[in-house]
């Protein structure tokens, strides 16, 4: 009996000790779903302090706006409403909060389309044990340096230099509404000819539809109704600006283009990518 227990328990204590290793500033140089790519991996790590703050505040607005006053990961209402929709086969109500998305990139296997119910209480069980350990400014920091932004295209260092030719600081506002739009299917997304998110002809229908929502719609609309974009980041406990830190860029700074991003857009100038195949 002891040695099941043993076997049980042991997943959850070394969960629990990379929690506090990454609380503390271990920052893992993979995530699950990098692991899983089929277009390779293109990543490079950058501290929050050098994130722009219309990044951040578009980010908290269009994925969670209650991440600075939740106590968990998620709320409970929301969590049996998303259950009982999987139960009866309906749509989800309700998207899933950034330490639900985070830990699901970090450490679960990607199901884009009707996730098993075995993932959703995984995934629900790591985020809650998480939150409780991860401040929010670490979780949001996590989460930009993980999500994904295109194929093989992981955290907004690489997806700033990509799409953009910039460094992450110095991203534009509208930049960083459009970005949003491409959170939910990056594998669809293409970097247009000349730079900038690709929403001509040959784009995704799916892709313009949340890139042009998020940008030109949603993003004005939520952040408006948080106050502005220093409100936004006030949730979180950010009261300065990505330009305050200009004295601190070092390393984890990208100020320079990383050189897998320089790789894929020399590939691409040979070989440009083909559009996303429309289902």
């Amino acid at each position: 009996m002891w040695r099941t227990l043993a076997v049980l328990l042991a997943p959850v204590l070394v969960l629990q000790i990379l929690a506090f290793a990454i609380a503390a500033g271990f920052t893992p140089s993979r995530t699950a779903y990098m692991l899983q790519s089929r277009h390779g991996v293109i990543y490079e790590y950058v501290g929050l302090d050098h994130i722009s703050r219309f990044m951040v505040a578009a980010t908290i607005a269009h994925e969670d706006q209650q991440l600075g006053s939740r106590a968990g990961a998620f709320d409970w209402e929301d969590l049996m409403a998303r259950a009982e929709a999987y139960r009866r086969g309906e749509p989800d109500p309700s998207g899933s909060t950034i330490p639900q998305q985070l830990l699901k990139n970090m450490f679960l296997w990607e199901e884009r389309e009707n996730p098993t119910a075995i993932r959703k209480a995984l995934e629900a069980g790591l985020s809650t044990q998480y939150s409780y350990t991860l401040s929010d400014q670490r979780m949001l920091e996590l989460y930009l340096n993980y999500a994904q932004f295109g194929p093989g295209l992981y955290g907004i260092c690489a997806a700033s230099w990509y799409y953009f030719d910039t460094p992450p600081w110095a991203m534009y506002e509208y930049n960083a509404w459009q970005l949003q739009g491409v959170l939910p299917l990056p594998d669809l997304v293409r970097r247009a000819p000349h730079g900038g998110i690709d929403l001509g002809p040959d784009a995704h229908p799916a892709v313009k539809n949340l890139v042009n929502g998020a940008a030109n719609v949603w993003l004005a609309r939520q952040l408006e109704g948080m106050g502005g974009m220093k409100a936004a980041i006030a949730t979180v406990g950010i009261t300065d600006m990505a330009s305050d830190h200009a004295a601190q860029r070092g390393k984890d700074s990208c100020s320079t283009m990383p050189q897998s991003v320089r790789d894929r857009l020399d590939a691409e100038a040979i070989n440009p990518p083909a559009p996303a195949p429309v289902d």
